[in-house]
């Protein structure tokens, strides 16, 4: 099977420090990988050399794109990147207000998404948002407000309506729980867990929370100072991590 995503050497650097160096991994559609590590391991810059909004110093991002195969991202042509970025590829950020508009509504958040690739009958996009309205957990009625009047947990579920409603391929998410209580978080994990299995998501997850990557993750990096020091299987890793690092952050969590 063809990866869907082919991450090779990739490395960023700033000055003299390492964000993240000699990165290298396969996702195959369907598939799930957490990267998970300490603040400054280098898995939000790697995350972000792999979305496209940062450019590495070293490496290929391929994508098997579904004309061409797969072609690196890192080298492609600008207008094509931010493409893939409306269709293929989704980005759920931390802060849901970094990923949406927060001066339209709720409807008009998801439906500028559709229109991004190319909907324009107003009926069909307004029951589109709807649709994901309703698959996320908002009421319809609340489609014409704006996310200033949702709680964090509602504008979290709005980001997440708005990044899948054109079906990508390909999600990344940057601590999609982070911020949110217990409860909220227990909510949001479950639907996500629901969308990821219904529509046969392939995602790169980062997080600090290791509870989230076992619900989520098929796969699990750990990184710490922008290496790679333990990769395989999730509940392999977190059940008998190798490396004195992954030891470290899983017995960490198990004293909390």
């Amino acid at each position: 099977m063809t990866p869907l995503l082919k991450v090779q050497n990739i490395a960023k650097f700033y000055g003299n420090r390492i964000g993240c160096r000699d990165v290298n991994f396969d996702l195959y559609p369907g598939e799930v990988m957490g990267i998970v590590g300490e603040s400054g391991s280098g898995k939000s810059t790697l995350l972000n050399c792999l979305a496209g909004h940062l450019v590495p110093d070293d490496g290929a991002v391929l994508f098997d794109t579904r004309t061409d195969g797969l072609k690196d991202t890192v080298t492609m042509p600008e207008p094509e990147r931010r493409m893939l970025g409306r269709t293929d590829w989704a980005f759920v950020h931390q802060h849901a207000r970094d990923g949406l508009r927060m001066n339209i509504s709720a409807g008009g958040n998801v439906g500028e998404r559709l229109m991004a690739v190319g909907a324009r009958h107003y009926g069909n996009i307004r029951s589109d948002a709807i649709d994901w309205l309703g698959r996320v957990e908002i009421n319809e009625t609340r489609i014409d407000d704006h996310p200033t009047a949702f709680s964090g947990g509602m504008q979290q579920r709005l980001q997440i309506a708005r990044n899948l409603v054109t079906g990508p391929r390909l999600v990344f998410m940057d601590e999609p729980t982070g911020g949110l209580d217990v409860s909220v978080q227990a909510r949001l994990l479950d639907l996500l867990r629901g969308l990821v299995r219904e529509m046969g998501l392939s995602a790169v997850i980062v997080t600090h929370d290791l509870a989230v990557v076992r619900l989520l993750a098929d796969r699990l990096m750990v990184m710490k100072d922008g290496h790679v020091v333990e990769t395989g299987l999730t509940d392999q890793v977190l059940d008998d991590p190798q490396h004195a690092y992954t030891q470290l952050l899983v017995s960490s969590v198990l004293q909390v």
